[in-house]
């Protein structure tokens, strides 16, 4: 691809954003699309919005699963960016037509308290960089119709990143073991997925880890402040108007939240 298309492909997918109407699969209208042009679309796409007044607050951790690494065809994850928009409190009711097709996933969020930039980040380096954890729900999106992504599409389209919600019970890590904290996500009061951290990598903080050293070989890192969505703990739960969203984090707490409108039949 060139620079001009890589371009033209982030407008269509602000347009897409804004308008919530999806487009076509970019591997469709690009077949030799690469990760690298995925990223390079990404880019362009993360400045439009901070045109738009967004504001940079962290980043996410895509594709951590083995499930969904062997689905995509991948052996590694993928990253986007998390904005000051995309943040929601915690039992909040979000409007119709915020989200295209939103699915939910409970996380464990890391906050950091230090800068962090690799290469050569370790696992020392990750515990002593997170200040506090925190329950979290991510709302993940997609801009490509029918979720029909490859990796370059949800790679391009910031990791299909849709909103956060971060609950208000702040942890250590260094008193936790968040390889074996267990999670309970409920839809509509109905349990229906749970699992563990070590779900994530092996461990969030190896998600971390990786984040820090992979943004190092594109001359970026991370700073105090960001918060780090490290990845998804259970499969994603799809929901829609009128849908209830909690999880409930051992040692930790909960967090939840609501999408306007009538529940469907």
């Amino acid at each position: 691809m060139q620079p001009d298309e890589h371009g033209a492909v982030a407008q269509s997918l602000k347009d897409a954003h804004d308008s919530k109407r999806p487009i076509s699969p970019i591997i469709e209208t690009y077949p030799g699309a690469d990760p690298g042009d995925a990223y390079a679309i990404q880019t362009k796409l993360v400045s439009l919005f901070a045109a738009d007044g967004c504001r940079p607050k962290g980043h996410k951790v895509g594709l951590t699963s083995v499930v969904m690494q062997r689905a995509l065809g991948v052996d590694q994850p993928d990253f986007g960016v998390l904005f000051d928009t995309t943040f929601h409190a915690d039992g909040a009711e979000l409007p119709p037509g915020m989200f295209i097709a939103p699915r939910v996933e409970p996380e464990i969020a890391l906050v950091l308290s230090r800068d962090l930039a690799g290469p050569g980040v370790t696992a020392a380096d990750a515990v002593a960089a997170v200040d506090f954890v925190l329950p979290a729900l991510e709302i993940i999106d997609s801009r490509i119709a029918d979720w029909r992504i490859s990796l370059v599409d949800t790679i391009a389209d910031n990791a299909s990143s849709g909103g956060v919600v971060l609950g208000s019970a702040a942890a250590s890590p260094r008193r936790l073991d968040l390889r074996l904290l267990g999670c309970n996500l409920w839809h509509n009061g109905a349990l229906v997925a749970t699992g563990a951290g070590g779900a994530v990598l092996g461990n969030p903080l190896n998600s971390l880890v990786w984040l820090a050293n992979t943004l190092a070989t594109v001359g970026r890192g991370l700073v105090a402040g960001d918060v780090v969505m490290p990845g998804s703990i259970t499969a994603a739960c799809p929901v829609g108007p009128g849908d209830v969203v909690s999880a409930t984090f051992a040692g930790l707490g909960g967090v939840g939240i609501r999408f306007e409108g009538k529940t469907a039949a």
